[in-house]
């Protein structure tokens, strides 16, 4: 005989105990899409400095990526009531919302401006001025291994990895066939890959 279960039916009503963790989100959720500026400056005081983490591993100057916070916190501001609890946790979406915000700045003519010339080894400085900055390539040992690599393979890798270029883009950029660049770039990383095993 299969066990038969009743469905359970979602709360909504909150308890008052503060010590209730689902409660409390929902709490706070509900202040959210009421737009209570209190409970905005808290949802901003415990994750701006992760936002700010995740948009700088995308666009790694500090000034430029406080300016997309502020855009991405506004947009949070703006968009909150489209934000549904059943699709995943707040601070997913929203960090999925600062992170693609970063890469609209990317892939815009400013940002193409700025950026044409610079070559890896900048790249590499840029990541060492910021120290904050937490899956630093250079604490796994990266920056020594890039010279067993070819120059298109570290210029391709720069790009992707470093520059959030999608593997099209680094096509078009370096006006390569696709396949040439999926064909360097795993090769790239199988070599890699023998130094971490």
């Amino acid at each position: 005989m299969i066990a038969t279960f009743d469905t359970v039916q979602p709360m909504t009503t909150y308890c008052d105990d503060l010590t209730c963790s689902n409660c409390f989100e929902r709490k706070f959720l509900a202040d959210l899409k009421e737009r209570k500026s209190l409970s905005f400056r808290r949802l901003y005081t415990l994750h701006s400095a992760s936002m700010l983490g995740i948009i700088m591993r995308v666009v790694p100057a500090r000034e430029i990526a406080e300016d997309i916070l502020q855009d991405s916190f506004v947009k949070i501001w703006k968009s909150i009531h489209l934000y549904d609890p059943e699709k995943g946790k707040l601070f997913t979406w929203m960090a999925r919302l600062a992170r693609n915000s970063a890469i609209d700045y990317k892939r815009g003519k400013t940002f193409a401006k700025s950026t044409r010339n610079e070559d890896i080894d900048s790249v590499y400085s840029q990541v060492d001025h910021y120290h904050y900055v937490p899956d630093k390539t250079d604490s796994i040992g990266v920056k020594d291994l890039m010279h067993v690599l070819t120059a298109s393979q570290k210029q391709i890798l720069d790009l992707v990895y470093f520059h959030g270029y999608t593997q099209a883009e680094v096509s078009d950029e370096l006006q390569i066939p696709l396949g040439t660049v999926k064909s360097k770039i795993r090769l790239a990383v199988k070599e890699l890959r023998v130094y971490f095993l």
